[in-house]
């Protein structure tokens, strides 16, 4: 199990906008991308799934720090915060990988939801044993950033 999930990729051209730098919209796409493969890499999709519940988005914050541009690489790592009864917080660092400077902290609240009524039900203990919450800090090992 990996309590930090970390996804290193190049940026596509169709990411660039207008001003020639990362749209905004693609950081929330990228947001739910890993944490989808996280949730999968640790078997938290089939966790839920058997249970009968899925996800659901209710929030998400994005503190934009610096741009990135399509020549730039990405390196994205997200954690499960804390989990409450039907609710779990999961935080992002968009991180340029050749320098390792924090582009965007960010954060998605997610509520658990019977699949088949869409009503928020409590986190079965299945689903949660699939992930390691972190808490509130940022792990040590994350570099800070200047800003």
């Amino acid at each position: 199990m990996k309590a930090v999930f970390s996804w290193d990729f190049p940026i596509p051209p169709d990411a660039i906008d207008g001003n020639g730098h990362v749209n905004n919209v693609r950081f929330v796409q990228w947001m739910q991308d890993i944490a989808i493969a996280h949730a999968a890499h640790n078997g938290g999709t089939a966790a839920a799934q058997a249970s009968g519940g899925t996800w659901f988005v209710r929030s998400h914050h994005i503190e934009y720090l610096g741009q990135a541009f399509e020549q730039d690489r990405l390196e994205v790592r997200t954690w499960v915060v804390d989990f409450q009864r039907a609710r779990s917080r999961r935080r992002f660092r968009f991180l340029r990988a050749a320098d390792q400077t924090v582009l965007a902290r960010a954060e998605t609240e997610w509520v658990f939801v019977d699949s088949a009524t869409g009503r928020p039900r409590a986190i079965p203990p299945e689903v949660s044993a699939c992930f390691k919450a972190v808490g509130e800090e940022e792990p040590s090992t994350f570099p800070q950033t200047g800003v």
